[in-house]
């Protein structure tokens, strides 16, 4: 009986001597990004899988917020991640051809015959963007056609021999063309408040 006793003691001072792994807790950070910014939330994914977050889309109120362009107005702690170049583009086979400042303004103010100008809704960011670069004040026709995403804006040119649209560098493929980069601009990850923690941690990554 006594050997019984010394043996339990002994496999319980084993048993207290083992080290504990603690696993990493998992955080989760709601995330969100405007058409124009999605390559970035791409970045994002991966930087969340190098660590232990799981990221949750969420266009309310979200963590990170990312856009393309500066908001006009800028209440929230503001990163810069990368920088884009926002570009007027058509389709290889269109007849127009390179541009100038001011005959992309003519266009994309009073279009022409040759070729249908196509656009964004006036509060995406890109288009914002574009307005402030290329218009400076001038309204776009309404005559315009309207995308809801670089995405579509890409599809769009890729089929249509006579569009002329607006597009992020990162969103450039197929039979699409550059005929005026309108300029670059900062990409930004936008928080609800000083980031700490895995938010701070992804933002990092992004900025690598």
């Amino acid at each position: 009986m006594k050997k019984l006793f010394i043996l339990f003691l002994l496999s319980s001072f084993i048993s207290s001597c083992t080290p504990v792994t603690q696993t990493p807790q998992t955080e989760i950070v709601s995330v969100y990004a405007t058409s124009a910014a999605q390559p970035w939330l791409t970045e994002l994914y991966t930087c969340a899988d190098n660590s232990s977050v799981i990221l949750n889309l969420a266009a309310d109120d979200p963590d990170i917020f990312l856009r393309v362009g500066e908001p006009e107005i800028i209440i929230s702690p503001v990163y810069q991640i990368d920088e884009e170049e926002i570009l007027i583009v058509t389709n290889r086979e269109s007849a127009v051809q390179n541009l100038t400042l001011s005959e992309a303004q003519e266009l994309f103010a009073q279009g022409n015959d040759s070729a249908k100008v196509w656009v964004y809704a006036s509060d995406a960011d890109v288009q914002i963007v574009f307005d402030q670069l290329v218009m400076k004040g001038r309204t776009v026709t309404t005559f315009a056609g309207l995308v809801t995403s670089p995405q579509q804006m890409s599809d769009l040119i890729n089929a249509e021999k006579d569009v002329v649209g607006i597009l992020p560098k990162h969103w450039m493929t197929g039979n699409v063309r550059e005929v005026l980069s309108a300029g670059t601009v900062p990409v930004l990850v936008i928080t609800k408040e000083e980031p700490q923690g895995a938010v701070k941690e992804l933002i990092s990554c992004l900025q690598k």
